[in-house]
């Protein structure tokens, strides 16, 4: 008790500091951060880039992103919204049924088939944590208590998909209209009017996201790696930084897809930036780690497009459970070198973790245990999966 006591009075001085050591925290950071007190919370924004390390430049820095992303949802999703909802966009003409590129509403269209993936995504995040789909404290006011008639992402993707049909014929010619689906009340819960779910705030960080970079856009498994930093400031037990969690989340969110966004551009995997050259990357370091295990992999046909594909691109936010994988995302924001580096070595750490099964396992085995990673070693200790992976880079 005492030892975690003085563990927390150093994050405590290491966070309060006028100007943050960023080597000091860091150094802090790399075996795990407290989740207590919001501890781990405030050491992700300075972390990702969020918050400068001079402490006297937060307030006016919060105020300002914090003011600019609510500009962006009423841009993006507010404005459209009332476009959709009245009728009008700027212009008599146009309509939706307008075939000119340019019309407004060509672009509304485009986004709610990004935005129908987006919520596909979404609401199944963390489907065995019960918190996405609850309540948040703090529903976007602007969209929950419109005063007018307001098309919101929940209401679009309801339009659009609810009343899809298939058109089908029976053996005499009657063509039937049957619903492509279920009704969104009878797979998930609705929530009372006025109120908005986490999963939903999530929808809405990545639809921001992805009309901010048209060039890249929204690409599956990206709500994988926006919902644990949500999370993270969504659960703070401090108000104060919780009723922002939105701003705060879209914002990290944004920073740690700079470092990792080409991941996710497809013309770019074989380029030296792309996922393919990091998964030949990932190859050569197993080789020189454990020659055993690049040989067995080699023999067996197991190519890490198998299953190194989602490790390295979702940051393992997939291969363990949501506690698991804020203590490794606690590693991996804060090390000294390059992130993919250490990621490379905790996969690395995974597969040695996994040799004598590894080493034994016919190949349908072995496919199973590298794509279902965590089932195998449940409960996984991450903290010497961590310790095995620095032992490894060093």
């Amino acid at each position: 008790m005492a030892a975690r006591r003085l563990w927390f009075q150093e994050f405590r001085i290491a966070l309060e500091s006028e100007t943050i050591d960023l080597k000091v925290l860091k150094h802090l950071c790399f075996n795990g951060c407290p989740y207590e007190e919001g501890i781990r919370a405030l050491c992700w924004r300075v972390l990702l880039n969020y918050l400068p390390p001079k402490r006297s430049y937060w307030p006016e820095h919060l105020v300002k992103h914090r003011k600019l992303y609510l500009q962006f949802i009423q841009e993006m999703i507010i404005q459209p919204g009332l476009d959709c909802s009245s009728g009008e966009n700027g212009a008599i003409e146009d309509h939706p049924l307008n075939p000119n590129p340019e019309s407004q509403w060509t672009g509304f269209f485009r986004d709610n088939d990004v935005l129908i993936q987006i919520d596909k995504d979404c609401r199944r995040l963390y489907p065995d944590f019960n918190f996405f789909q609850c309540a948040t404290e703090y529903p976007c006011q602007s969209l929950v208590n419109a005063q007018v008639e307001l098309s919101t992402l929940r209401k679009r993707v309801e339009t659009t998909v609810l009343d899809a049909k298939n058109v089908t014929r029976n053996r005499v010619g009657t063509i039937n209209m049957v619903p492509a689906r279920k009704t969104t009340a009878s797979e998930y819960e609705i929530l009372a009017e006025g109120q908005e779910a986490h999963w939903e705030v999530v929808e809405r960080i990545l639809f921001i996201y992805a009309k901010l970079n048209p060039g890249q856009g929204y690409v599956q498994g990206m709500n994988e790696l926006v919902g644990p930093i949500y999370y993270t400031f969504a659960s703070d037990p401090n108000k104060e930084w919780r009723e922002f969690a939105e701003a705060d989340a879209f914002f990290c969110f944004t920073n740690m897809m700079a470092d990792i966004r080409d991941n996710f551009v497809k013309s770019l995997d074989d380029s030296e930036w792309g996922i393919g050259r990091k998964m030949e990357y990932f190859l050569e370091k197993i080789r020189q780690k454990d020659a055993d295990i690049f040989h067995r992999l080699e023999k067996q046909d197991l190519k890490p497009q198998y299953f190194a594909f989602r490790w390295l691109t979702l940051l393992l936010s997939q291969e363990f459970p949501l506690p698991d994988v804020l203590q490794i995302w606690d590693s991996l924001f804060s090390t000294e070198k390059d992130r993919f580096e250490f990621l490379i070595h905790i996969c690395c750490a995974m597969l040695v973790h996994a040799k004598e099964r590894i080493l034994v396992n016919d190949f349908s085995a072995n496919m199973k245990l590298l794509q279902d990673y965590a089932s195998f070693f449940a409960p996984a200790d991450v903290h010497k999966l961590l310790e095995l992976a620095n032992t490894l880079m060093h």
